[in-house]
């Protein structure tokens, strides 16, 4: 038998989903995540996971892998010191970066520009200089090379990175300093800017080289760790990351290019989302993925999730693609505190974490979070994952009251304003994927998964609008299940910067043509046969004159024809989609881009057994809950024992292994053929 192993590291708690190839049938479970060292937690999890389906790890075929160890680099400043390699008279290129301040205008006099990856005395000039065009103007004097190379190794720099001016068009002075870097830091990873982002714009180029080098060693020793400790389990099947972008790639390129694991973590959720509605039927959906620390939320319309060509991490924002994830510091574990200063209530972001962790974990913790104000309302049971995790309620009550008394509250009323605050801050993530991006939420369908996403998301899709809410099977582990499922994907990007009528359909299909062949290549080195490989072309577009492009679609087949007008006229009616006007510039192609993708992981979607529509047999007890302001008697149900056709009337809470969800006053739920919870509205 072929299995297959998703794995997921959060914040708070580590998820694996072991899959049978054959049959679909699967085995999970959570372990609290090691944020000391995650790979401690993925390889005990492993163990454990093996344990309870009663087999032995070397029967795992694939071990899929989402991983948040780049982006906590980057978000605790744990990056490796870059030594940064720049042509003359560019030194301060990182320093001047761009003009863009983040927040409303209050921003360009209070924020505090964060200092840059690569320090001005860690960053030394080369001789050499490429025109625009890729001709050679002046070529790279190898002994200043050197001098200026063995100056900079005074500084101790722990990982290279190279970025002279235009070498996105022709990367041979890139290479020729590689070599001669290589003799010098023999020991250190060099990041050439040509071949991690070979576009234009300097600046991003150089950032988002830089920033690889920077994780780049945090990742490498973790990648190499993990895969040492699995083989000595006896694990041999294939390691592979998940993407920013929801591809997957090989251990072996991650350690390369791990910039593109910035988003990692997030990108496992919106995959597993996929995964489900298509399945279920559901083509466009919210996502909305509660977590331990924070939630992320994205969209996916007709079951394509939106890619975005930056990824964003903290004050980093890299020029990679992934998928358009929001983050705001609201989970589980988000600690609830009343300042002096205003007296008003405040949620996070500031979270308990793993360690100490909310209050009635016991491990403690001793300041109010969300888990204990679900906890003091009775929406939480007092045992979590199947019974392997107490929860102290008295501690939770203790932990509340400290809000309850600052405000001049009720414990109750207290615990109620907590989840009230943290509802309204997944309800304005989801506005800034959705309403602010021109769709309008009532078209979409509310998914609610992660640790606590089913515990929340029928109260948001009640502030959004969006019906039904979807609670899949396991939806604790989901993320899990979306680096299972998944594939590998290889992405190629090209400047090309030419306005329409400058180029035509013609040339760009011959780029295209080579730019796949290329990225075809790459999956084919990975192990990837060539049937299974499908390629996809984009470009970006915008009008001359813009400061901004989008990512188009391109079909290439017939593109040689009337590709070009076709291209730019969808152009128009997307521009039009999101910004409600077009204009009269012409427009310009800025770059062009392919993605292979390697064969889908298909695993099938496991019906569960008809029912009556009564749930009887599932219902363990009868409980009372604060909800709508007073308390309520609501019924108890292990998900375990539902049965397709099921119908639940609210106020109702379902549990299993590795969630709880809850079911309002004024809604009801049904259960479809695939187990997934669906929630309305109750009829009137």
């Amino acid at each position: 038998m072929s299995y297959r192993l998703g794995v997921d590291v959060g914040g708070t708690f580590t998820d694996l989903l072991l899959f049978d190839d054959k049959t679909g049938a699967s085995h999970k479970t959570k372990v609290p995540s090691t944020p000391d060292d995650p790979s401690r937690a993925v390889v005990g999890g492993t163990k454990d996971i093996c344990n309870i389906a009663g087999i032995e790890p070397n029967k795992i075929d694939y071990f899929l892998h989402g991983t948040t160890v780049a982006t906590n680099a980057m978000l605790e400043g744990k990056g490796a010191r870059v030594g940064l390699i720049v042509t003359k008279g560019y030194r301060q290129i990182m320093q001047i970066a761009r003009s863009l301040v983040p927040g409303g205008l209050a921003a360009w006099i209070i924020w505090p520009k964060p200092e840059p990856l690569a320090a001005l005395e860690d960053t030394i000039e080369v001789s050499g200089r490429m025109s625009a065009h890729g001709k050679e103007i002046r070529k790279v004097d190898k002994d200043q090379v050197e001098k200026a190379l063995k100056k900079l190794k005074k500084q101790n720099p722990e990982a290279i990175t190279i970025c002279l001016m235009n070498s996105y068009t022709n990367g041979k002075h890139e290479k020729q300093v590689a070599r001669i870097a290589k003799k010098i830091f023999p020991d250190l990873s060099i990041s050439i800017s040509h071949e991690i982002l070979p576009e234009m714009f300097e600046y991003e180029r150089t950032l988002t080289t830089v920033a690889n080098s920077a994780v780049r060693p945090v990742v490498g020793n973790y990648v190499r760790n993990l895969e040492t400790e699995l083989r000595k389990m006896g694990m041999s099947g294939q390691l592979s990351l998940l993407r920013s972008d929801g591809g997957l790639m090989s251990a072996a390129k991650s350690q390369v290019s791990p910039v593109n694991l910035l988003m990692s973590g997030p990108a496992g959720g919106v995959t597993g989302a996929l995964w489900v509605a298509k399945s279920a039927g559901y083509k466009n959906i919210l996502t909305l993925d509660v977590g331990g620390t924070s939630t992320d939320v994205a969209l996916i319309e007709n079951f394509e999730p939106r890619l975005v060509r930056n990824t964003s991490v903290g004050d980093l924002a890299v020029r990679a693609s992934s998928l358009d994830v929001k983050t705001v510091g609201a989970g589980g574990g988000s600690i609830a505190h009343v300042p002096e200063l205003t007296g008003a209530l405040r949620v996070g972001p500031e979270s308990a974490g793993a360690v100490p962790g909310p209050a009635c974990y016991s491990k403690g913790g001793d300041l109010p979070t969300v888990t204990d104000a679900n906890v003091v309302l009775g929406y939480l049971p007092e045992e979590l994952l199947g019974g392997a995790f107490e929860l102290d309620r008295k501690a939770a009550k203790k932990a509340v009251k400290k809000v309850a008394d600052a405000l001049g509250l009720d414990v109750y009323t207290a615990a109620a304003g907590i989840i009230d605050i943290v509802n309204e801050n997944m309800f304005g993530a989801l506005r800034m994927i959705s309403v602010q991006q021109g769709y309008d939420p009532r078209d979409f369908a509310l998914m609610g998964f992660g640790g606590a996403g089913s515990l929340h998301s029928n109260a948001v899709a009640k502030l959004m609008g969006s019906w039904p809410v979807i609670v899949p099977r396991s939806p604790g582990v989901l993320c899990a299940v979306g680096d299972a499922t998944t594939r590998s994907r290889a992405e190629l990007s090209r400047s090309h910067s030419k306005k329409r009528s400058q180029t035509n359909s013609d040339e760009i299909n011959n780029i295209l043509k080579e730019m796949g062949e290329q990225v075809s290549a790459e999956l084919l080195a990975e192990g990837t046969k060539k049937k299974d490989i499908s390629i996809s072309f984009q470009a970006d577009v915008r009008y001359h004159g813009q400061a901004f492009e989008i990512p188009m679609t391109v079909n290439i087949k017939g593109f040689s024809n009337l590709g070009l007008g076709k291209l730019c006229d969808a152009f128009d009616a997307e521009h039009k989609r999101m910004f409600t006007f077009n204009m009269d510039a012409e427009h310009e192609i800025v770059n062009l881009r392919a993605v292979a993708l390697g064969k889908s992981l298909e695993l099938p979607a496991q019906k569960v057994k008809r029912g009556d529509g009564n749930p009887k047999a599932a219902k363990m007890r009868t409980t009372e809950i604060y909800i709508n302001g007073k308390m309520k008697k609501a019924g108890v149900y292990d998900r375990d024992k539902l049965r397709a056709g099921d119908k639940i009337k609210g106020p109702a809470i379902i549990i299993e292994m590795d969630s709880t969800a809850l079911v309002h006053a004024d809604c009801s739920a049904k259960i479809d053929k695939f187990g997934n919870i669906i929630i309305n509205p109750s009829k009137k």
